[in-house]
């Protein structure tokens, strides 16, 4: 009967890139069976000890991807003596970028899973964006870093996205005269996140027949008319005042600037325990 091999994946952070990269390798052969037993978070010599003496009782394979050099030297010389067979992961991938690049590595346990971290954190965002934009649920209101308000066309979306890609949980409400604002914006809790969205009524103008244009229809609609977006600016502006929230002209600005100046906002609304 074909043997399963029994392997040790060893790590002092999670394990996963061990464990990856074991399957990886078992799956060339046929079958692609193997029994994982992994020992994830190793910060101590006892249980390198033990480790090792299971993997031998076993007649198993270490499997590490240890970055602290004392725990690695450690695990080395108690398999050796042990006579346990093990491979060294990242080690050799290390040393030669150690050579190329001229500078030792950080050797911080868990960096790759820092990253993937930030990674689902800016896809938690962008689903929220996505979820709370255009005023769809106010409900997301609650769960915001940061909510804009402003009449269409102020670049609410964009920022929303922009923002999310830098782990900002943005909701954005558009600000309408035959529409009342919803009422927890007004709520202390809410309140203290909301930023507005202003433009120029030339801007907008132009604006808005562009994008009249794109949808098929007469640059003369309601919608870019000069006195509807006065009047709307006027409406967006009191609501503004009520909230008494910090307000950005977009008329000239990049998303990326605005942005920027929105970060600028959030960061300096932080407490010092905060940061």
């Amino acid at each position: 009967m074909r043997r399963i091999p029994v392997i040790y994946v060893v790590s002092d952070s999670i394990g996963e890139t061990a464990e990856s990269v074991v399957r990886a390798a078992a799956s060339q052969f046929d079958g692609g069976n193997v029994i994982l037993r992994r020992v994830s978070h190793l910060r101590d010599i006892q249980t390198i000890e033990e480790t090792v003496d299971a993997a031998a009782s076993e007649g198993a394979i270490i499997a590490f991807t240890i970055i602290l050099p004392e725990l690695k030297a450690h695990l080395i010389r108690r398999a050796t003596v042990a006579g346990v067979r093990y491979v060294d992961i990242m080690g050799p991938m290390m040393t030669e970028l150690e050579a190329c690049i001229g500078e030792a590595p950080r050797l911080q346990a868990g960096l790759v899973h820092q990253l993937d971290a930030d990674y689902f954190r800016r896809v938690e965002a962008i689903e929220f964006a996505v979820k709370y934009d255009d005023g769809k649920d106010v409900r997301g209101l609650y769960d915001a870093d940061v909510i804009l308000v402003g009449v269409s066309r102020t670049s609410k979306t964009p920022l929303s996205m922009y923002l999310a890609h830098k782990t900002i949980r943005v909701a954005n409400i558009p600000l309408v005269p035959e529409s009342v604002p919803p009422r927890q914006l007004y709520e202390d809790e809410v309140r203290r996140k909301v930023i507005g969205l202003t433009i120029r009524p030339d801007k907008l103008n132009l604006i808005r027949q562009e994008r009249l244009k794109a949808l098929g229809l007469q640059e003369q609609a309601l919608y870019a008319s000069s006195k509807r977006i006065e009047e709307e600016l006027a409406f967006a502006s009191k609501v503004m005042d009520q909230l008494g929230c910090p307000v950005v002209d977009v008329s000239y600005r990049a998303v990326e600037e605005t942005a920027g100046i929105i970060l600028g906002i959030v960061t300096s609304r932080k407490s010092p325990v905060d940061t």
